[in-house]
């Protein structure tokens, strides 16, 4: 479907006193894609539970896009990206299950459908890769 363009800005992490952190990651960029083109805006944070022994096992990110659909309608993409690292994967961070909410006419279609996330890693931050599951 597209590609979100993660550009990581700041990180908050949290540490309780039997070894499990919460990071907390503050991030904005840029979406690519043939149905939507545009920008994440400002306020997307991607939440991750990490075991004391650094397994992260649950990952939680919220985050708006603003930008142009395929017919060229300036439209507005809600997503909740929620997944788990999966460590068999080799050149994938981890894959997850968006939830995307649209005001685009065009895209209505993103309300209803299933989707599947990937994250690859870059040089400025992550690469999301939303798939369509058919």
């Amino acid at each position: 479907m597209f590609t979100v363009h993660v550009k990581i800005e700041k990180t908050i992490e949290l540490q309780s006193n039997d070894g499990d952190s919460v990071v907390m990651i503050s991030f904005t960029g840029h979406v690519t894609g043939q149905y939507f083109q545009g920008e994440v805006l400002e306020g997307g944070v991607d939440t991750q539970v990490i075991g004391k022994y650094g397994d992260r096992h649950t990952l939680s990110a919220r985050y708006m896009l603003r930008g142009k659909d395929y017919t060229g309608e300036v439209c507005q993409i809600y997503i909740e990206n929620n997944g788990d690292v999966q460590k068999k994967l080799k050149d994938t961070l981890f894959r997850t299950n968006p939830k995307l909410i649209t005001n685009s006419k065009a895209l209505s279609f993103l309300n209803e459908d299933l989707f599947v996330g990937e994250a690859l890693p870059t040089d400025l931050g992550v690469d999301i890769k939303i798939y369509r599951w058919l």
